[in-house]
């Protein structure tokens, strides 16, 4: 008997053996439920043909021949995918909107012996749950900034804060993106905006909401993701810790942390062309000369100067909000970062109920 989920809910999702996604590919690759795996009854080139059959041709040739991709495929997945599932294997199937295509897949896995569910309305079931907490919703637990400028090592204090036992929330790991014009990872594409959602949301429902949680300060974009509105206006709305370290030894963590745009010319002339005007061609050939002699060193601590820093302090970070304390970096040493770590613990601690 094949069974009817109703809701998407993290709950819902985790009381099964397996989530199916029976979606192509590229549906697939724009935005899935978690954990879900792609075993997909018509590939990309098989729904645009069958579809175009449909509209162009005949309804009847377009479901006869669907049937017969589908069932090919479906056989393929019971042969691969599913060929060591046991006899209690529980799954949860679904597709666009809980239609033929996982109606198919679930009739055969049923009929197998399989205790199948299908998750009723398809992926848009799981899109709403998405969009209500992310759009509609309110962040569930206290945040708590983690500010300063750039090169300062806020990501890796934030990650040493979580291996300490703290709470965190990586946006930058879950965008694939660090955060500033060099902030594209070169082997990690960013991924949609849809499956960021979907990332953000299931870190989100891991949190302790009695709980505050340390977020690194970004603007309302994360290379080209938006942050939702849950989580922007909750950061808004946060007090903050200040980080802050010398120039020279923020310069020289930016070149450690980037060293892979040293070595491809190519991406940073594009970068710097994609510099604001404000800076004028004269400054930006001249990054250009430093980039040419390997003059790293300079060509940094001229950025950090000329464009991180008057960003920073155009943006706005340091207007008057609740500010629970600043840390102050001699040096960006390992043994400092991990100094940094604890006091931002400590100072997150006062935020928490007595």
């Amino acid at each position: 008997m094949i069974a009817n989920v109703p809701d998407a809910s993290r709950e819902t999702l985790s009381g099964f053996d397996a989530i199916i996604d029976v979606r192509s590919p590229a549906e697939y690759a724009e935005d899935h439920a978690p954990g879900a795996i792609n075993l997909p009854v018509l590939d990309d080139e098989e729904r645009a043909r069958v579809g175009t059959i449909y509209v162009k041709e005949s309804r009847f040739l377009a479901r006869r021949i669907g049937a017969t991709l589908v069932a090919r495929n479906i056989a393929r997945h019971l042969e691969n995918g599913l060929a060591d599932r046991p006899g209690s294997f529980a799954p949860l199937i679904y597709c666009w909107r809980g239609g033929q295509r996982s109606g198919a897949m679930a009739t055969v896995l049923d009929q197998v012996g399989w205790r199948v569910s299908v998750l009723a309305g398809g992926y848009r079931t799981y899109r709403r749950r998405v969009t209500a907490a992310l759009y509609d919703g309110v962040f569930p637990s206290p945040v708590v900034l983690l500010d300063g400028p750039t090169g300062v090592a806020k990501t890796d204090i934030l990650h040493r804060v979580a291996a300490l036992g703290g709470q965190s929330l990586d946006l930058e790991g879950l965008a694939a993106h660090r955060g500033s014009l060099f902030g594209a990872l070169p082997s990690e594409p960013q991924p949609p905006q849809k499956m960021f959602e979907s990332r953000l949301l299931a870190a989100m429902e891991a949190l302790d909401p009695a709980r505050p949680v340390l977020v690194e300060a970004e603007s309302s974009k994360v290379g080209e993701i938006n942050l939702p509105p849950a989580v922007w206006k909750a950061m808004v709305a946060a007090p903050r810790i200040a980080l802050s370290a010398p120039a020279p030894a923020r310069a020289a963590y930016l070149l450690d942390t980037y060293g892979e745009v040293t070595a491809d010319p190519a991406r940073l002339e594009d970068i710097l062309a994609r510099l604001p005007p404000h800076h004028g061609r004269e400054r930006k050939d001249a990054w250009r000369d430093l980039a040419a002699r390997d003059a790293w060193a300079e060509l940094v601590a001229s950025l950090i100067e000329s464009h991180y820093d008057p960003g920073y302090q155009r943006s706005g970070r340091t207007e008057a909000r609740a500010h629970l304390g600043e840390i102050v970096l001699a040096d960006l040493s390992d043994a400092a970062r991990q100094d940094a770590a604890l006091k931002c613990l400590a100072l997150m601690a006062r935020t928490e109920p007595q």
